[in-house]
């Protein structure tokens, strides 16, 4: 039997604080029974299920809306133990959402979750920027004419080396150092890179979404190909293209280049006009639900490549797709970058491919980790980054194919399936 003080609290638990749990709302629903029953009298079975239902629905439709991903902390965590460090200072608003689920934008003020293996999460923030939500961090708040030191040292162990992220201002660091918060400074960023560069379940379908908008932007931009266009043209009517499809922004502002302006490879779209036998290079990207896409292909307008652009075209795909092909885990990255290079040079072109092979990406369209020849490390099952070679002949055309790619449990997936066959516009 439940007693009438026990069963009381419950309810007044389940009141104020809320339940997100199913069996506690049974349990509780039980309990509501028992103390309405005692306060109010009988209630009938009729309305005792009407109560319950609407309890229950209640209950049971309660989210948390923002909350520390624990298994995200712990391969932090773990990776700090490999740096020999034991707190960590992450101040990069990116990493932060990564753990917690929540943007958060400090402009010049401070924004830092301390992780430690001593105690809970503390994040320490502007009061400006407070929030009611329970993100599993200690709210440590201070206002803009609180001195921080005190802040730091209240939550810092002074006596241990403090790990901290690539992005921290000197400004900071440096006020950290001098009124002793710890015994010394790491930069512990890898801890949290190589959690970010193994992407799980959850944000893996966030990079296929990306790259599905992304994909059916690619088709509404070729429409925007025609006669007189201007690069600017088509580039300031890309993110209403984005929004109407489902994307949050750009994940880069978007590379538009007509002939010879593809040769450069980062090439700003300008107020060069289109003209028949252009290649047209498009490097585009979106953001959706807060994870990037990229994607980048080369057509041709109004009529079929020449020699030139045609061999450049084709010795592109072959790498593109015989890069992709080879993708596993436990691959030297280093290795799929003399891949697609080696196919390139022995075409003839292999001073004109400037760049890496590829970039990681997620939450940010360049995260930490690359494809390149100097990348000796291993694929792993989660790892997504582009495959972009190309080839660029200065003054007078360029192509790159660049598609993003999953390293599966047993192989890779192609997130993008836009067509790379020779296709002419107009």
């Amino acid at each position: 039997m439940v007693s009438l003080r026990g069963s009381f609290v419950k309810f007044l638990y389940m009141v104020f604080c809320g339940v997100s749990s199913h069996d506690f709302c049974m349990i509780a629903l039980h309990d509501f029974y028992v103390v309405s029953s005692h306060i109010f009298g009988v209630i009938s079975s009729h309305n005792f299920c009407v109560v319950s239902l609407h309890c229950f629905f209640v209950c049971e439709q309660k989210e948390v809306v923002y909350s520390m991903d624990q298994e995200k902390q712990s391969r932090v965590l773990t990776g700090m133990e490999q740096l020999k460090v034991t707190q960590m200072m992450i101040t990069d608003p990116n990493a932060l959402f990564y753990l917690t689920g929540k943007w958060i934008h400090p402009g010049e003020r401070f924004l830092g979750l301390l992780l430690s293996k001593d105690h809970k999460p503390v994040l320490i923030v502007n009061e400006l920027f407070s929030f009611p939500e329970d993100i599993g961090a200690v709210k440590q708040y201070f206002s803009d004419t609180d001195d921080l030191a005190p802040v730091w040292r209240k939550w810092i162990n002074k006596d241990e080396k403090l790990g901290i992220d690539k992005t921290m201002p000197s400004g900071f660091l440096l006020k950290m150092m001098e009124c002793g918060a710890a015994s010394g400074y790491v930069l512990g960023s890898a801890a949290v890179d190589g959690a970010r560069a193994v992407k799980n379940a959850a944000e893996q379908e966030k990079m296929r979404r990306s790259s599905r908008i992304n994909d059916a932007a690619m088709q509404e931009f070729k429409k925007l190909i025609h006669k007189g266009v201007t690069e600017l043209e088509v580039a300031e009517q890309m993110l209403g293209i984005y929004k109407s499809l489902g994307a949050e922004a750009y994940s880069f502002d978007p590379i538009v280049a007509f002939g010879a302006n593809a040769a450069d490879g980062h090439h700003m779209p300008d107020n060069t006009v289109l003209k028949e036998g252009d290649c047209v290079l498009l490097d585009v990207g979106c953001i959706a639900d807060s994870y990037c896409s990229d994607m980048t292909r080369t057509y041709f307008y109004k009529r079929e490549p020449d020699a030139l652009q045609k061999e450049i075209y084709q010795l592109v795909r072959r790498a593109n797709e015989e890069a992709e092909a080879m993708l596993k885990p436990g691959l030297p990255l280093c290795n799929i970058d003399k891949k697609a290079r080696d196919i390139i040079t022995e075409g003839g072109y292999g001073p004109m491919f400037t760049h890496r092979l590829g970039h990681f990406i997620g939450i940010e369209d360049h995260e930490a980790g690359d494809v390149s020849l100097a990348n000796k490390n291993l694929t792993k099952a989660g790892n997504i980054f582009s495959i972009e070679p190309g080839i660029y002949v200065t003054g007078k055309a360029g192509v790159r194919i660049e598609d993003l790619v999953l390293i599966t449990e047993n192989g890779a997936e192609v997130l993008n399936h836009a067509s790379k066959d020779i296709e002419v516009l107009g």
